[in-house]
């Protein structure tokens, strides 16, 4: 069985109270993703000599709001005085950026290290710690995940974390610009920055 000491990132945090609570807020499918997330990015931070503990917190958390309402991220952006270009967006960016505000305030966790790797898991960054990453690419070749390209991913993952997240970032806005999906502007920086680092 897993030793988990997430308390030790998160006074007092109780992670089976929080998988509990997690169980009823979100559907069968989002909450399994969780999990399996959780633990891909535990073991993809153990293969890379990585904090295990805050990649595998940042991965369980990671879609914690993803299936709350749009006037819900829509409130929390305006009450926090978040970026107001985020209004612009929906919830593929916002349960991730303004999920992170929600995660704070529910379950106290302050660590900036796990909420930054909450708040890049879908867009990315040109500044992303080994915590960012191990979430980044967990969330895009977890286990269940399916779809072209997820072979080609899970190679460039195991080539180097960079790599893995060069791949996914040149995936998903492949993958917008196919869907004539507006891009975040972070995501063109992120793919910019990491596209250059000659990883793939």
């Amino acid at each position: 069985m897993t030793d988990f000491n997430y308390d030790k990132i998160v006074s007092g945090f109780d992670r089976e109270a929080v998988v509990n609570r997690m169980k009823t807020q979100l559907s069968d499918f989002r909450f399994g993703h969780c999990l399996r997330v959780e633990k891909e990015a535990r073991g993809l931070a153990a293969e890379n000599d990585l904090d295990v503990e805050r990649a595998g917190l940042a991965g369980l958390l990671h879609d914690y709001a993803k299936e709350r309402s749009d006037d819900e991220f829509i409130d929390v952006i305006k009450r926090k005085n978040l970026n107001k270009d985020l209004l612009n967006y929906g919830n593929a960016i916002w349960h991730g950026i303004v999920g992170a505000e929600i995660i704070k305030d529910e379950l106290n966790v302050y660590d900036e290290d796990v909420l930054n790797a909450i708040r890049r898991h879908t867009v990315g960054s040109t500044t992303m710690t080994g915590t960012d990453k191990c979430t980044f690419i967990a969330d895009f070749i977890e286990p269940a995940r399916d779809f072209p390209g997820i072979d080609e991913a899970r190679e460039y993952a195991d080539k180097s974390l960079d790599a893995g997240v060069a791949f996914e970032l040149k995936h998903s806005v492949q993958h917008l610009i196919n869907k004539n999906r507006q891009i975040y502007p972070a995501t063109f920086a992120s793919y910019n920055y990491w596209i250059n680092k000659g990883e793939l």
